[in-house]
């Protein structure tokens, strides 16, 4: 399906509001349990919550789910929102009574787009976006465009629509690389090589919010078998299909995050240290790609639709 739900037991949900002031939304991924996870964030205005938790060197290695919502700092709320549900289904780190769900989120910047500068996830949204995630069942389509966290998002100041996309990448041996994109950039699309089409020099995008608030946000899933230190190393690698995709990226003014998950069913050559080095270059070169199209398929996606906080122009690569 070229999505992020062809690595097996990967799910996604996605929940929005538009109209009435909203134009916002929550996506999660939910791995199966077990998963291993860990982040890199390399943007100069992040929002995140948790992701202190997914560094190598401390306590827990996996990841219960991955929230991507908007609302900038006030969406993280919805983080408690799939932390309750995943503790209801007894997802988590286990402790005398209960249990603790890791679940690291990350948001955009969309306050005000759809109108209301008080319309933002909350914890409701996320609670909903999880369990949506579960009902959606294995190897479910991820619908694309202006859903979930890239309801209100933007791209090139305001110029082009922004939302969510999705890839993925098989390999030898059974391992696939998926990715899922939150297009949020400050940053202009790159496709097939072409320079970016240049934004007009605005104070203010169309919507209304001030220029130069962003944020592109990716998960990146595999089912291959993955250290925590191995899945940092291959957040990092999937920069690199961020930077590729967008021009600028990773600004000041982006809070560029890429999250990435090991689902563990399928073993990498480790027989020889050689062999151990071929096959993790392999996989992160492929998640750079993942992520690349990923960012591309979203940007696509989100112009053939129109919300109700207005049109934009169909996105044409320079030199067409």
């Amino acid at each position: 399906m070229n999505s992020i739900t062809d690595v097996a037991g990967i799910r996604v949900g996605h929940v929005q509001k538009v109209g009435e002031g909203w134009l916002s939304g929550v996506t999660v991924v939910l791995p199966p349990p077990g998963t291993v996870g860990s982040v890199d964030v390399r943007g100069g205005g992040p929002g995140t919550h948790e992701t202190d938790a997914l560094d190598p060197t401390t306590l827990v290695s996996t990841v219960d789910a991955v929230v991507l919502t908007g609302g900038s700092a006030f969406g993280l709320a919805s983080a408690g929102g799939a932390q309750l549900w995943c503790e209801e289904q007894g997802r988590g780190f286990a402790v005398p009574g209960t249990v603790v769900p890791i679940v690291p989120a990350a948001a955009i910047f969309d306050l005000g787009r759809g109108g209301d500068v008080k319309a933002r996830p909350g914890a409701d949204m996320g609670y909903q976006a999880a369990a949506a995630a579960f009902a959606s069942g294995d190897h479910a389509a991820v619908e694309r465009g202006n859903m979930g966290a890239g309801t209100g998002a933007v791209v090139a100041r305001g110029h082009y629509k922004g939302g969510v996309g999705t890839s993925s990448i098989a390999l030898d041996g059974g391992v696939v690389v998926g990715a899922i994109a939150v297009v949020n950039a400050m940053g202009a699309p790159v496709f097939s090589g072409a320079g970016p089409e240049s934004s007009p020099a605005t104070s203010a995008d169309p919507l209304g919010s001030p220029q130069g608030l962003n944020t592109t946000l990716v998960v990146i899933a595999t089912n291959a078998v993955l250290d925590v230190a191995e899945c940092r190393r291959t957040a990092s690698a999937g920069h690199a299909g961020l930077a590729r995709a967008l021009d600028p990226s990773h600004t000041l003014a982006d809070g560029d995050t890429v999250f990435a998950l090991a689902t563990g069913a399928v073993g990498l050559d480790r027989s020889t240290e050689q062999a151990r080095q071929v096959s993790l270059i392999t996989l992160q070169s492929a998640a750079a790609d993942a992520v690349r199209l990923a960012i591309v398929d979203g940007v696509l996606a989100a112009q053939s639709v129109s919300t109700a906080a207005g049109d934009f122009p169909a996105y044409r690569p320079a030199g067409e």
